[in-house]
């Protein structure tokens, strides 16, 4: 029983505790206003285009251009693009690189437990890309920034719905049902603090984009 609560507590927390905080690009949140979001981005060394609204830059080892994108006035994404496009070979080692520096930061997680993004070397994405359509891309998410801080709010989260012994009188069945409600809760947070890339194709030529979004920022509520 002391397991079930702890793995209840445990994902309560996640869920607390990522609330109090959004998608980050360079340690920058994804929020606010554009404007001062370009001069975050112009003070870590990107400059301004204000003709083309892109700002240019270094960014992991590449020269690349950055759009900030917005929704109803605030900041919901940051759009990151590799400037100088190469070759299928060298676009399937680059994907493959940039998949394992985020498998090894500890800062994020896999969307997909059951996804390993790696590109084998002898796939044909111009035959998959340009033929079946197919899609290149990996979705990764931000971990919450600290979860000891959140010790206490998590059990008073818990102990708002259950007393101890409620918990402790819980059928199977019913901690199945709280479990994988807690779970549905974690995974829909965790989903709004999403960092995903894919390949990009121009003139037979491939880059990487990759979007920084903070999905509390764009909910599409809106009338159709």
């Amino acid at each position: 029983m002391k397991t079930f609560i702890m793995f209840a507590l445990l994902f309560v927390s996640l869920v607390v505790n990522a609330q109090k905080d959004v998608t980050k690009f360079l340690g920058i949140p994804v929020d606010g206003a554009k404007s001062t979001m370009i001069q975050k981005l112009k003070a870590k060394g990107f400059r301004y285009n204000i003709n083309r609204d892109v700002l240019t830059g270094e960014f992991n080892g590449k020269t690349v251009k950055v759009s900030v994108v917005t929704y109803r006035d605030k900041v919901w994404r940051i759009v990151v693009e590799d400037i100088n496009y190469v070759g299928e070979a060298d676009i399937k080692i680059n994907f493959n690189n940039l998949c394992k520096q985020f498998n090894k930061n500890e800062k994020y997680s896999k969307a997909s437990l059951t996804s390993d993004f790696i590109i084998p070397d002898d796939e044909d994405i111009s035959y998959n890309m340009s033929v079946e359509n197919k899609r290149y891309q990996a979705t990764y998410w931000q971990k919450p920034e600290s979860i000891n801080d959140a010790a206490n709010d998590m059990a008073s989260s818990l102990k708002s719905k259950y007393t101890e012994e409620e918990l402790k009188e819980l059928t199977e069945e019913q901690r199945t049902e709280l479990i994988s409600e807690m779970i549905g809760k974690v995974v829909d947070t965790l989903s709004k603090k999403s960092v995903w890339f894919m390949i990009n194709e121009n003139y037979g030529k491939y880059g990487i984009v990759l979007y920084y979004d903070n999905e509390y920022n764009h909910i599409t509520d809106d009338d159709l």
